[in-house]
């Protein structure tokens, strides 16, 4: 075997650990909003790649490959990769993807990421391994002790396919120039084994299309997409007469209506009974946990106001596209994870506002849990309120709600309410899209010594009007 040939065929071990690594964290980045992160989900994804990968390895090894023309099958092999890319990462067909899923009535996503994966995450990762074990056979045929050699840089590709991918392309590129890489690298890895016409003619056929649907250009004037990041993908849309809709990863976070000042029904609730009717005998300190589209407050410029969110494109965003207009002076922005702001922070709060629970699929599980609970009231000043927004069953329909109204009743015991924000049958239990709303969980940070009336003791009147 020539020098050449052998540099050529570690070449495409490496690529061929690099685009499945990177591939498979694009395919986990544009899947996490519409199923979550959770291991549950990350463990179907990761265990349909790895599973069919092992398949590969196998079908590798197989005598009836042995007389094949390698390069030839190793080209279509890369060929079919790049389109599954294509399929399996473009953010508009993803998204079309799950608005059929919903529209036929499957919205569990543990069944949304099962049909995914063995849509999508069954051939691709089989190839990658199956290119492997063909590479590996290329390259023993002259030399049988090459083992570490191919390990090793199979090794090497995948992690710079994962650190280059999460550190700095999706960061800074975004992902749909991320997922245009993915697709032209195993297009090349195609064109290295068999560069014929016909193998031209095919990667351009993939390719070309690939460029066009994951354009800026497609992406905001078809799809409305400004920002498409590591985080998230941020789109801005009118609604009715003279509203708009700010939208992440597909899904509506914040309603603002220019011409009322006023925005989703929930918000102004929150803004006309707890935040607009604070007194201005002092400057309250009010922290937001999940910033949307900073609407919570927005006629406010006398109280401070303290807005954290993981996505560092957001105020710019919601300042140029979604208000049009710059947030006031009273406002702060923090770009940090929600419970490493708590963790962080030695500031106490007169009023926060947990709204991170955007809708009721993508569910962030770190924050259901107790202990962030706990955190939160840890940063709640004395006659403080804290809002918790969570889309639930307000009747109690299914184990989700029940669940964490336990949850949040472990950790605030006294002085709550929920607030079930507009109208519902809690007749029509049957019909869950009624029973589905905006639940508002309220504690008020007072002192409550935990007395209960009974038979025996009932001092009510000295508790109504008594100091």
């Amino acid at each position: 075997m020539s020098r050449k040939l052998k540099y050529w065929l570690v070449f495409l071990i490496f690529l061929n650990g690099y685009i499945s690594l990177s591939l498979e964290l694009v395919v986990l980045r544009q899947l996490s909003f519409w199923v979550g992160s959770s291991a549950v989900i990350t463990s179907i994804i990761m265990g349909t790649f790895l599973g069919f990968m092992s398949l590969g390895y196998f079908m590798g090894e197989s005598k009836k490959i042995a007389g094949k023309n390698m390069r030839r099958i190793l080209c279509f092999s890369f060929m079919f990769i790049a389109l599954l890319a294509l399929l399996a990462s473009s953010f508009p067909l993803v998204m079309r993807y799950f608005s059929w899923l919903y529209q036929w009535g499957i919205t569990s996503s543990v069944i949304q990421t099962f049909i995914y994966s063995f849509i999508f995450l069954s051939v691709g990762p089989f190839l990658f391994g199956f290119n492997t074990t063909l590479l590996s056979r290329c390259l023993h045929k002259y030399n049988t002790s090459y083992t570490g050699n191919i390990m090793a840089w199979d090794t090497i590709g995948s992690v710079l396919g994962s650190l280059l991918t999460t550190l700095i392309l999706m960061p800074f590129l975004g992902v749909n120039y991320t997922v245009m890489l993915v697709v032209i690298l195993a297009a090349v890895a195609a064109l290295i084994t068999r560069p014929k016409w016909w193998t031209w003619l095919i990667c351009a056929v993939i390719v070309i299309p690939t460029l066009f649907i994951n354009s800026n250009y497609v992406q905001k004037n078809k799809y409305g997409i400004l920002v498409n990041n590591a985080n998230s993908t941020i789109s801005v849309s009118p609604f009715g007469k003279d509203g708009r809709i700010l939208y992440m990863n597909g899904l509506p976070m914040s309603e603002y209506y220019p011409d009322r000042n006023t925005a989703s029904t929930y918000i102004n609730y929150i803004n006309n009974h707890f935040l607009y009717t604070m007194p201005q005998d002092y400057v309250h300190n009010v922290l937001i946990l999940g910033a949307g589209g900073f609407t919570a407050g927005m006629g406010d410029d006398f109280h401070s106001y303290t807005y954290v969110d993981i996505e560092h494109t957001l105020q710019d965003v919601v300042e140029q596209e979604f208000f049009q207009r710059p947030l006031g002076i009273n406002k702060r922005f923090v770009v940090q994870d929600a419970s490493q702001f708590l963790k962080n922070t030695s500031e106490l709060y007169d009023f926060i506002l947990v709204d991170v629970y955007s809708n009721s699929y993508q569910i962030p599980e770190g924050f259901i849990t107790a202990e962030f609970m706990q955190r939160v009231k840890s940063r709640l000043a004395p006659n403080g309120i804290l809002v918790m927004n969570v889309i639930a069953s307000a009747s109690f329909q299914d184990k989700y709600s029940q669940v964490f109204d336990n949850t949040f009743h472990a950790v605030f015991t006294h002085n709550t309410s929920r607030h079930v924000i507009g109208w519902y049958n809690p007749w029509r239990i049957s019909d869950m899209a009624n029973d589905v709303s905006n639940i508002l969980y309220v504690f008020y940070n007072s002192e409550n010594d935990g007395r209960i009336y009974t038979i025996n003791k009932t001092p009510v009147i000295y508790d109504r009007f008594g100091k």
